[in-house]
């Protein structure tokens, strides 16, 4: 924002250096970028974050200027003299897109002169490097810099129909701007029209067919509010940015409306002549200006910053920056935020304003902080259990987006018919769905490090999947925390993996692995989790055709479970227990079995009828051939026994092995080979 050093003492009248003020200004928000003289005036370059609309103007610079140094702000209270014919006797004016334009305003001048603006107007214009055109147009350009607010003048008889229609252009509709370019405009794009074509382009640029000049008699001054996101749009989807598309797209002061459209009437009618008609046209939707007073704790005030500042110095600073003390006692005060500060709606924001005038360099940085110590939470603890776990195994950690393609979702469905959360705004356009599962992401970056010759990567993620977005649902329900695997392993070695992940987390676990049906599993090599008896999630090998749909050159195996499973078995501080005193004793057993048997039925059956010795059970192998009947399998197992108390003795243990043999022949058909 560059301001007029003289400008600004029209404002507040002070004898201090542009060394002070610019010193207090950086201090409180507004950072010098530069200083510069210009033809006996100094234009002084400030930076303006996009939160301070209000100081993209001379008046609100002043306006912090007068707080900072406790100066009187004087603002312009402009009345212009109207004449007695009637504004709705000369223009019209049609709003037919208030949701993009909530306010248009428009007077009418007749009989102005155009010519050349005096020195003063010129000179202020050029400090801040606005060239002059003609004394209309550079008032509406000083008005815009005075307060903030954009205007445009009309040429009235150019305007078909001598009538203002605001509405969305129709496609392909085009407008020569005043820089004399030729734009196309989209369909939907907001345009200031007459009876037949746009005349301006909503909050960029006004129409060359319609602009003041020299035999300009009649004219209609514009003063509007434009939906921001609006503004932007256009803007960049023509590439046409100006001072009043950076002031609409980060919004303008809506109460100040028709005070800029006096002003600017007001000092037409002196440097211009003319006679302006009674009255405005206002079209647009009903504003409600109503506003909820913030309160302000006083206490707080030093509870956050870690200086006292009075009650009293505080009502000061808010009433100087134009807010309006409406209540209150000793202990807190009621205010009402003004127009031009939409920024300011908590508590906190007041008390950031009293900071800054009262004076960042106040607050002293020496200030001994309290520290209370923290700890990790469980969720933290067990997630970077089963990283050191995963990594360990030679796995690589993966972090994608939380959003996938309607594509990769459906290929990984979730299991139910419910509609996935989508993002319609998503700067993404394809990728705009919030995953129910971290596979499809992880399986798209292997394909990726496949096609950089990095084959058989195997990687896993920790992150949250996305089910509902109702807020009755727990947070663990709707979006829970879970861990993906995907690899080139085996399913036999994939469950190995598993395994060692529950181990690592809780030693006494037990992992159950049954066989499931999944589509995008290989019959027979897909199974369903549980730890403990309660679901953890599935595994499993992709099946050749998802293979070819997704690219992959190499065999993949894929596992997805909860990580608030973990957190509830979780025992990262395991007790202690002595080693073995005795030596354990090992049985080979080899069981044909009839073939829907599965692996973990024979394991719960060895262990519910071994007997208090056993102490493992363990998989060796599997057959099937011509030894054996067609409808039938060979499992080999390992039995551990083990007492605490003595070493085992041979009869003990053929006992214990007599009794697993006889329980497998009668409940699973079982025959000892």
């Amino acid at each position: 924002m560059l301001v007029s050093w003289n400008w600004l003492k029209q404002y507040v009248d002070h004898d201090l250096s542009v060394e002070e003020v610019t010193h207090e200004l950086t201090m409180s928000g507004l950072n010098l970028e530069g200083v510069e003289e210009v033809s006996g005036d100094i234009c002084v370059d400030l930076e303006v974050t996009s939160n301070r609309p209000d100081c993209l103007g001379h008046i609100g610079v002043a306006r912090e200027i007068a707080a900072l140094f406790e100066k009187a702000l004087s603002v312009p209270d402009p009345q212009p003299a109207t004449g007695s014919q009637k504004v709705t006797e000369l223009a019209a004016v049609e709003n037919r897109s208030p949701e993009l334009c909530p306010q248009y305003i428009a007077r009418v001048i007749t009989g102005v002169k155009v010519g050349p603006s005096p020195d003063w107007l010129v000179e202020r214009l050029a400090t801040i490097g606005q060239p002059s055109v003609n004394n209309i147009v550079d008032i509406t350009n000083y008005v815009l810099m005075e307060c903030g607010q954009p205007l445009h003048a009309f040429d009235l008889d150019k305007l078909g129909g001598r009538q203002i229609v605001v509405r969305e252009a129709t496609k392909d509709e085009t407008i020569t701007a005043i820089d004399q370019k030729e734009y196309k405009l989209d369909a939907g794009t907001c345009v200031i029209a007459d009876e037949s074509r746009p005349v301006a382009i909503a909050g960029v640029m006004g129409g060359l067919e319609t602009e003041i000049g020299e035999a300009t008699i009649d004219i209609l001054i514009e003063t509007a509010a434009f939906q921001p996101i609006s503004v932007r749009n256009t803007a960049r989807a023509l590439n046409l940015h100006s001072p009043s598309s950076y002031r609409f797209e980060r919004g303008v002061d809506l109460e100040q409306l028709d005070w800029a459209s006096r002003r600017c009437c007001e000092l037409i009618l002196e440097l211009a002549g003319g006679e302006l008609a009674e009255g405005a046209i206002k079209a647009g939707a009903e504003l409600d200006h109503s506003r909820t007073p913030v309160t302000l704790r006083y206490p707080q005030v030093e509870r956050l910053l870690g200086i006292p500042v009075s009650a009293d110095e505080s009502d000061q600073i808010l009433a100087s920056l134009g807010l309006e003390k409406t209540g209150g006692d000793t202990d807190s005060g009621q205010f009402l935020v003004p127009s031009w500060r939409r920024d300011l709606s908590r508590e906190v924001d007041l008390i950031e304003e009293v900071a800054r005038i009262h004076g960042y360099e106040k607050i002293p940085t020496d200030a001994a902080i309290d520290v209370v110590s923290s700890s990790r939470t469980l969720a933290d603890r067990v997630s970077a259990k089963v990283r050191h776990t995963l990594t360990s195994l030679g796995l690589y950690e993966a972090i994608t987006l939380s959003f996938v393609t309607r594509e990769q979702f459906d290929l990984w469905h979730p299991g139910d018919d419910n509609e996935p959360l989508a993002v319609e705004h998503s700067s993404r356009k394809q990728e705009n769905i919030l995953r129910r599962s971290l596979i499809p992401s992880l399986l798209q970056w292997r394909r990726e490090n496949e096609k950089h010759s990095q084959f058989n990567a195997c990687l896993f993620e920790i992150a949250r999947v996305y089910h509902t977005a109702e807020q009755s649902v727990e947070k663990e329900e709707a979006q829970p925390r879970t861990l993906g695997l995907v690899g080139g392993w085996s399913f036999r070695e994939l469950r190995g993996v598993l395994e060692t992940i529950v181990s690592r987390v809780n030693r006494h676990a037990r992992l159950e692995v049954r066989p499931c049906q999944r589509p995008q599993f290989e019959e027979g090599r897909a199974a369903e989790l549980l730890v403990n008896g309660e679901f953890w999630g599935v595994c499993g090998e992709l099946t050749r055709g998802l293979q070819g749909q997704l690219d992959l050159r190499d065999a993949v195996s894929a596992a997805e479970v909860s990580l608030s499973i973990l957190e509830e078995i979780c025992e990262l501080t395991p007790a202690y227990e002595s080693l073995p005193q005795y030596p354990s004793v090992e049985r080979d057993l080899n069981f044909v079995l009839p073939e829907e048997v599965p692996w973990q039925k024979l394991e719960e059956t060895v262990r519910q009828s071994a007997g208090p010795l056993l102490s493992d059970v363990e998989f060796v192998d599997q057959y099937r051939g011509k030894q054996i009947a067609a409808d039938s399998k060979s499992y080999v197992l390992s039995v551990s026994f083990r007492s605490e108390e003595r070493t085992l003795t041979g009869e003990e243990v053929d006992s214990a092995q007599q009794q697993i043999i006889a329980a497998c022949e009668q409940e699973l058909s079982a025959a000892l080979r």
